[in-house]
């Protein structure tokens, strides 16, 4: 009999991605009206700390495989290490982080359960019939659709920041079952040598605490050296609007927004950012949003908490200045 949900455990160097962390905590609000277990799924090397962890944010069951091969994220082994739990397990879904490794893993998993699967949702929630539900972007951003898979195990895909991660409860112990990795020749036509990680002391994007964007009032993109120098006196990561990033001044990775990325930071800084519609989909839950732009009409300051209406070229450097003495 199909049991429960499973959540895919990203972690990089022992710490727990944010998304993995969002996932646990929805899972588990979904399965207690269910009353289905939530089971987190952790693959690496070394990684007992990693289910441990997972285990305080609400999982019933961790499964642990534990195996030299699978010390670097390589498709053919994750792959073949998930579908081989998921047909001895049988779960009812299975959902991972909308991510670099999950965009790359989820849809051959699928494959290999041959099942339908939902990428990059949104939201989620019980469905009486068909257990769960998704809502995801379509047509850029412009629309949402509602679906729901009717084969079993329904495999998704979840953008992070979606939900809130909760907290850990180190009162709650999951069972830890340790499960042996079957990996094949075949399985290994990918080796993973060396990795090379980008030279950045600015925390990530989907993982900041603190963010702070430029828009199309930035003027080009000599300009957003401003927010990286605001950004460095508090230890913050620099976005950007979909404008910013369309005219070519910033990459598309730093981009927030509905086709761009979700985040969710404790501080989220606005400078020279309209406030679309597109825009606020993308950082609206944020917990304190601070507006800067020189129009007292910009749609961004019905959404801020604190609004400054002035040039950011002029607001900006004083800002960092005053940063920098507090630090």
């Amino acid at each position: 009999m199909a049991k429960g949900i499973w959540i895919f455990i990203e972690h990089h160097d022992g710490l727990i991605r944010k998304v993995s962390l969002e996932l646990l905590r929805q899972a588990k609000i979904i399965a207690e009206a269910s009353g289905d277990p939530v089971t987190a799924v952790v693959l690496g090397k070394n990684i007992s700390s990693v289910a441990e962890t997972a285990g305080t944010y609400g999982a019933d069951k961790v499964i642990i495989v534990d195996d030299e091969k699978l010390g670097d994220y390589t498709t053919g082994a994750y792959t073949s290490v998930l579908n081989k739990l998921a047909r001895d397990e049988e779960p009812l879904a299975i959902l991972l982080g909308n991510t670099a490794i999950g965009k790359d893993l989820a849809p051959r998993l699928a494959h290999r359960l041959g099942v339908g699967m939902a990428s990059d949702c949104i939201g989620m929630e019980a469905d009486e019939k068909d257990f769960l539900k998704f809502k995801r972007p379509i047509y850029g951003g412009k629309a949402f659709c509602e679906l729901t898979l009717t084969e079993k195990p329904i495999v998704a895909t979840i953008r992070p920041n979606t939900f809130p991660s909760g907290a850990p409860d180190a009162a709650w112990k999951a069972e830890i079952v340790k499960a042996d990795a079957v990996i094949n020749a075949d399985d290994l036509r990918a080796i993973v040598k060396e990795v090379a990680l980008a030279a950045s002391l600015r925390p990530e994007l989907i993982e900041a605490d603190i963010i702070i964007s430029g828009g199309r009032g930035m003027k080009g993109p000599e300009n957003f050296v401003l927010l990286e120098e605001c950004a460095d006196s508090i230890g913050a990561a620099v976005g950007a609007s979909r404008a910013a990033v369309d005219a070519g001044w910033r990459e598309q990775k730093f981009q927030v927004g509905q086709t761009g990325k979700t985040v969710s930071p404790t501080l989220y800084i606005a400078c020279g950012i309209s406030g679309a519609i597109q825009h606020l989909a993308g950082m609206g839950s944020s917990k304190v949003i601070v507006a800067i732009n020189k129009d007292p009409d910009a749609n961004i300051f019905n959404l801020a908490d604190y609004g400054i209406v002035g040039d950011l070229f002029e607001i900006v450097p004083l800002l960092t200045e005053e940063l920098k003495k507090l630090r």
